[in-house]
């Protein structure tokens, strides 16, 4: 089950000042040597130490894929890439292909994205995704109704 939090936007000049919006709360973080155990209760042959290299060796490959301007698909879950933010830059003559916050530097940052894709794509994710609030943010809410 998918649990909820809140967050609320605090940002005095935001068109948004005020709201609040739910967010998915992660409750755990699953590494290589974890995911490794987990398929390997799933009636497979392979041992977590046999499904660590492989899976250890795919997350290389995926980084220096994307590296290249590649998309990675891994069907039924996701498609990998690299974007960018950019800065607006009035000049084309002074613009240059660098990563910073000051121009004229074109890109403020890269960012790793996952797209869903096959089977697990939103509608999927829509149709089965069970959701809850965590206990604090129902508190919160129970609070305002309260008041």
């Amino acid at each position: 089950m998918l649990e909820l939090k809140l967050w609320k936007n605090n940002k005095q000049d935001d068109k948004d000042f005020g709201k609040f919006y739910a967010r998915v709360a992660q409750k755990e973080t699953m590494d290589v040597d974890a995911l490794a155990k987990h398929m390997s209760e799933h009636n497979t042959p392979f041992s977590p130490g046999a499904i660590k290299g492989i899976l250890t060796d795919a997350v290389k490959c995926i980084r220096e894929l994307t590296l290249e301007g590649k998309a990675v698909k891994i069907d039924d879950l996701a498609i990998f890439t690299v974007h960018c933010t950019g800065n607006g830059i009035l000049q084309l003559k002074d613009i240059v292909a660098t990563i910073g916050d000051k121009a004229p530097a074109a890109i403020r940052t890269l960012r790793l994205a996952a797209t869903a894709t096959g089977e697990y794509r939103r509608d999927e994710l829509n149709k089965y995704g069970r959701l809850r609030w965590t206990d604090a943010a129902q508190a919160q809410i129970d609070e305002a109704k309260n008041a």
